[in-house]
Formats: structure tokens, C-alpha cells, sequence
């Protein structure tokens, strides 16, 4: 086949295309790479631009905007309220705050239809350059446990729990940069199916206090505990934690040491319900103790198991070196546990029926907003400790003249501050370059 009957063959290939179907626009395509032995991608890419004659291009066509400033602020606004959830969340989060959005906001009809159908990619459009603003670093600081960890059975993935009470626990620490001495930490439980999560804030590591706060927060859940999965830490893996499970019947495992991703669903609650409300700082007074208690026990608890919808992962495809995550329909754990309760007996229906009643009367901006002031008050409780102290001085007695200059030509670099102790037992001396 010479180039010049190539060429037009295939400036009649893109005739025929252009008044196709879609159905049609396949078959022409697969015949057009067939003959030509040419890309798909790359004959899709050609058309585009006009065909295969040199120096033709196609004009690109302008999209007018479809929604609005004021939509677009409303969708900020509430995406602040609702705690900057992901886009998919957010679109469920229009379709159950709706109510309240349009009393506060005075939606009018259009502007309600226009929320209830924007797209995820125009809310990540919206928001990208806030979203920009709020990334910030996890860690923590419990260190494995050695105690009963051989006896203790390892379990690595729920794929075959479809009940509830299938419990994933973590702690989280807030010991700011200094992790000495006793400092609040916490304790975080998530259900693996129904994505329910209870928080309680504990001083220190003590296995006691870890088994009162398990305690209290198994009487909150609308459900029955069938096991509980922790990290290999050992405020977990010791006899107290062990005899509680065993004298209630709830199953005990943990995960294997250093895999993070063994826990991913308490690891992505410790983020959500923790670290990007409380934050990194350090929390060691009774009076910082008793505030996290009173978020996490009231207002917290009740946004975020019934108006904070979350989305679960049903299955990964994998094409090539991509992986393609899908995930099932965003929905509240309050209404996951409703469509459980038909069939699961250890589900509490009149736990389940008071919690339903009690999401019409509550108002999610309200919460959001005591949720907040709350919040304040604990971050006013922070402890920050001082640096140590550097003595400014010009006297390094003890230090040799070599060892002078060459202190001194490290602290002339830009950025370095040089500190040494002349003496031991000495103050340490800031060493000035000149």
C-alpha cells in the first residue's frame, strides 16, 4: 500500500466516521487500525484534530459554566461543615442535610436541583485549592507489645465478615514532640462492616484503664461485640485485654507487627475521628482529658455515626500496571445498621429505632458548630513545652583555638546556628561566627 493511497484511504475512512453512529464509529475505527496497522489511540487522536492532512485542526468548543458562584460557595460552606469529607461523601451528604441546607442557606428550587446533581469531579474542581491547604503528617508512638503475642491468633483481612460487631481498635497519641512522662492518649474503635466508630480519650498506656474505656464504649454501640482485631501494641496484647474478651465472649486477634495495612479501616478512623480534629499537639492535664471525653462521648459520636456517610470497598481491577478501585454507595453507619438489622439478631433495633428518631430532631450544622467551639476549648488546653534554654555568649574557656575556628566556620554558613558546652556540667554557649 503506497503512503499516497493510504492517505486517502483513510481521509474516506474519516468521512464515513464522522457521519457514524456511535455503535458504527467502533467498527470503522477497528477496520481503519486493522488495514493501516495503526494505534487506536492514536487514530481516535487524529480525528480529533481534523483528519490526517497536514496543518488541520479542529476547533476546540467552549463550555459555558453550569453552576452558579452562589452553588459553588454553598458546596464549600458545606463541605466545611461536614468536616472536608471526600467528593463522593459529600454528594450524599447533599442528598441527607438537604433539609437543613435549604432552610439555612434559602435555597431556591433550581440551585436545590443543581446540588443534589453535581458531579465529583466539579466538587474536586471547586475545592482543590482548600483541599491544597489541609494536607498535614500521621504518626504515633506505641511501640509492639511481647506479652501473649504468640498466643494470640494473627488475622490480616475481613473479606469474609458481611455482620456487624467485627471490631478494629488503635491508640492515638497526643504527646506533641516529647513523648516523656504521662500524656493522654486515644482509644479508637471502628466496626469493620457497618463503619461505626466510638472514641475515648485514656491517660497513659495502663491495661485497666484501656479495659474501662473498652467497657463504656461497648455499651454504646446499637450492637453486640463478636470480635475485636488490635495492633500488636502492648496496651492490647496483655492478660487484662485477653480476660475481658474471654469473660464476654468476644473474639481476639491481632495483626501482624509493622503492617498498618492489616488495620486500614481503624487507621483511616484515626485520621477522620482523631489526628484532623484533635491534631498532633500534647494533651497531659485531667482538664484536656475530660474535654476530648465530652466531645467524643456526645456531639462527635452522634455526627459522625449519623450524618457523616462513608463508602466501602467492594472490589480492585486491575488493567495493566493501574489499579481501579470500586466502591459501593455512600451511606451513614446509622443506615447501614437499619438495612443489617433485618437480618443480623445482634443488631439492637430499639437502639437502632431511638438513633433514627433522634437524626430527624438534630440539626448537623448545630453539631458542627458546638463541635467546634469544643474543639477550641480543647486546643486551649494544649501543653506546649519550652525549648531548652541556650545561654548567648561569647565565651568558649575549654575550647581549643582550632577547635574555635572550625565552630566558627560552620555557624558563618547560612541557616546553622552552632551550640557547644565548653565545660561538663556546663551551659551551652551559642558559638557566633566572625
Amino acid at each position: 500500500m503506497t503512503l499516497e493511497f493510504r492517505m486517502r484511504y483513510i481521509q474516506s475512512v474519516l468521512e464515513r466516521y464522522l457521519k457514524a453512529t456511535k455503535s458504527e464509529k467502533g467498527r470503522v475505527l477497528d477496520e481503519l487500525c486493522k488495514t493501516c496497522q495503526l494505534n487506536r489511540k492514536y487514530a481516535i487522536w487524529k480525528i480529533h484534530r481534523g483528519g490526517f492532512e497536514r496543518g488541520a485542526m479542529k476547533r476546540r468548543r467552549h463550555k459555558g459554566k453550569l453552576y452558579t458562584g452562589r452553588v459553588l460557595d454553598i458546596v464549600q460552606a458545606v463541605w466545611q461543615a461536614a468536616g472536608c469529607p471526600w467528593s463522593v461523601r459529600l454528594q450524599e451528604i447533599f442528598r441527607i442535610w438537604m433539609p437543613w441546607i435549604r432552610i439555612r442557606y434559602r435555597l431556591r428550587q433550581a440551585e436545590q436541583a443543581q446540588l443534589l446533581k453535581i458531579s465529583a469531579s466539579t466538587i474536586d474542581r471547586s475545592l482543590k485549592d482548600k483541599k491544597m491547604a489541609m494536607k498535614r503528617r500521621l504518626y504515633g508512638r506505641t511501640k509492639p507489645g511481647t506479652l501473649l503475642r504468640h498466643k494470640i491468633p494473627v488475622r490480616t483481612e475481613f473479606s469474609d465478615v458481611h455482620e456487624a460487631g467485627w471490631i478494629e481498635t488503635d491508640l492515638v497519641s497526643h504527646s506533641g514532640r516529647s513523648s516523656e512522662g504521662e500524656f493522654a492518649h486515644t482509644l479508637n474503635l471502628t466496626d469493620i462492616v457497618s463503619t461505626w466508630t466510638e472514641s475515648r480519650a485514656v491517660m497513659g498506656k495502663g491495661e485497666q484503664g484501656i479495659v474501662d474505656r473498652l467497657e463504656e464504649m461497648r455499651l454504646g454501640f446499637p450492637f453486640a461485640l463478636r470480635g475485636l482485631d488490635a495492633d500488636n501494641g502492648s496496651e492490647f496484647i496483655n492478660y487484662h485485654v485477653e480476660k475481658y474478651c474471654a469473660d464476654r465472649n468476644i473474639g481476639f486477634s491481632r495483626s501482624r507487627p509493622y503492617k498498618k495495612d492489616d488495620n486500614a479501616h481503624i487507621e483511616q478512623k484515626n485520621w477522620t475521628h482523631v489526628r484532623k480534629l484533635i491534631g498532633w499537639d500534647r494533651y497531659d492535664s485531667p482538664e484536656a482529658l475530660r474535654a476530648m471525653n465530652d466531645l467524643y462521648a456526645n456531639e462527635l459520636r452522634l455526627y459522625m455515626n449519623l450524618f457523616q456517610p462513608s463508602v466501602k470497598l467492594v472490589k480492585v481491577i486491575r488493567k495493566g500496571s493501574r489499579l481501579r478501585r470500586i466502591y459501593d454507595q455512600p451511606q451513614t453507619p446509622l443506615d447501614r445498621l437499619i438495612a443489617l438489622s433485618v437480618t443480623d439478631p445482634k443488631i439492637n433495633r430499639e437502639k437502632i429505632e431511638a438513633l433514627n428518631c433522634l437524626r430527624q430532631e438534630l440539626d448537623p450544622f448545630l453539631l458542627s458548630k458546638i463541635i467546634n467551639a469544643k474543639l477550641s476549648k480543647i486546643w486551649s488546653l494544649a501543653h506546649y513545652r519550652p525549648e531548652i534554654p541556650k545561654k548567648e555568649s561569647d565565651s568558649l574557656n575549654g575550647i581549643s583555638s582550632v577547635e574555635k575556628q572550625v565552630l566558627r566556620a560552620i555557624a558563618n554558613m547560612p541557616g546553622i546556628k552552632v551550640y557547644v558546652r565548653p565545660q561538663k556540667g556546663a551551659p551551652l554557649v551559642e558559638v557566633k561566627h566572625g
